[in-house]
């Protein structure tokens, strides 16, 4: 039962801004769950897979969907994603955490910059907004495998403030971009034992539900309200990441 609760807000969260979730559920599973930050990466990328199947079919219902765009960001990111679980397994926690968090304070300040950076938006050519998508994939599967989560977090900026997608249509294509990349990273984390098959069976239909009603309720609210939730929640992440303390070091006897 607590598995399932877990997906359903990690499902509902991440269909309302773009995201696999994957910023709820893995600090729900290291602190409710007692899971250690590796094996929660793992299986968060597991999860993210139905994350993405079920919130791109509802932003497709919705028209808010680029196949091509999506498969562009996919095409480099499958690689760059088993490098990043292979990187993440080989790093202390504490260091990943606080990288992380501050990476997700500088999204979340671009973004909510976005009404005032009218330059950056819109890019005039297709053969511009391939080279942003294919450069965006790399990132984006490196931090996917790394962190666990799907990417949504440079995805969707990237989407937003360099091709000048709507809000709407930047979740979309990153929710199905997720998929293909959540399988690469999960394969990796599953190779290295970073997967806690006992709980998907409560984790994933949480996580189908909570999704489809999060993409739901994405549509009815006004972008720029979607825009600002999605920075404060990423905000309010990358502050406990960046609050993560430095071990103490062992003395030598």
């Amino acid at each position: 039962m607590t598995s399932w609760l877990i997906g359903l807000a990690a499902g509902f969260f991440g269909g309302l801004v773009g995201l696999g979730g994957g910023v709820i559920m893995i600090p729900l599973m290291v602190s409710v769950l007692k899971m250690n930050q590796h094996s929660a990466h793992g299986t968060s990328l597991v999860a993210l897979v139905f994350t993405g199947m079920a919130g791109a079919a509802t932003y497709a219902l919705n028209g808010s969907v680029d196949i091509l765009a999506a498969a562009l960001l996919a095409s480099t990111a499958i690689f760059t994603a088993r490098a990043g679980a292979r990187f993440a397994h080989a790093l202390p926690e504490w260091q990943l955490k606080r990288a992380f968090g501050g990476f997700l304070v500088f999204v979340s300040l671009l973004l909510l910059l976005k009404p005032y950076l009218p330059h950056l938006a819109g890019l005039n050519t297709l053969r511009a907004e391939v080279v942003v998508f294919l450069l965006t994939g790399i990132f984006t599967g490196f931090l996917s495998g790394m962190m666990g989560v799907g990417g949504g977090t440079i995805m969707v900026p990237s989407m937003v403030l360099l091709a000048g997608f709507s809000q709407y249509l930047a979740q979309g294509c990153s929710l199905l971009a997720m998929v293909p990349v959540g399988i690469a990273g999960a394969l990796t984390h599953w190779r290295l034992g970073n997967v806690n098959a006992k709980i998907l069976p409560g984790l994933v239909p949480g996580i189908l539900l909570g999704t489809y009603l999060g993409g739901s309720l994405a549509h009815i609210l006004p972008e720029g309200a979607l825009r600002v939730i999605f920075a404060g929640v990423l905000t309010w992440t990358g502050a406990r990441y960046l609050r993560t303390p430095r071990p103490e070091p062992k003395e030598v006897c």
